[in-house]
């Protein structure tokens, strides 16, 4: 049975085991702030999201990741449209994503509905990588 909910501070061993990037005082404010979930596949964790607002008003989703053991189940397909219902409910006509154009996850994104909407070069050489693709979807 899946269950999606908003992450907890006694989720933080898990979280840390799929998102690298978080600092622990980020993850704090995601919890405070319900911005972040997980998914659970028989009270077990299995995925996350976590998201930001993009100009304080356009929910832009930051990290969606399925423990690869339960990746091509269909998790992350119901974790997003979770989000995307829950950002309509909360008033919001729009969301954002981003992936780098080496990955596989823009495929994911479009077949959702998402479609492009501009990209971002980072080339200082601290920050360097692929191109950031950024797609957009009204809900």
């Amino acid at each position: 049975m899946i269950k999606i909910r908003y992450m907890k501070f006694s989720d933080r061993q898990f979280w840390n085991k799929l998102d690298k990037h978080l600092p622990a005082t980020e993850y704090d404010n995601k919890v405070q702030t319900k911005r972040g979930y997980i998914l659970l596949s028989d009270d077990e964790p299995v995925g996350l999201l976590r998201f930001n607002l993009f100009w304080d008003n356009i929910p832009f989703c930051t990290l969606l990741y399925i423990d690869e053991k339960y990746q091509d189940r269909g998790y992350g397909k119901q974790l997003l449209e979770y989000w995307e219902n829950d950002m309509k409910l909360q008033g919001h006509c729009m969301i954002l994503t981003s992936t780098q154009v080496d990955e596989t996850a823009q495929h994911f994104y479009r077949k959702a509905g998402n479609r492009d909407c501009g990209g971002l070069i980072l080339d200082h050489p601290a920050l360097a990588q692929p191109m950031e693709i950024f797609l957009m979807k009204e809900i």
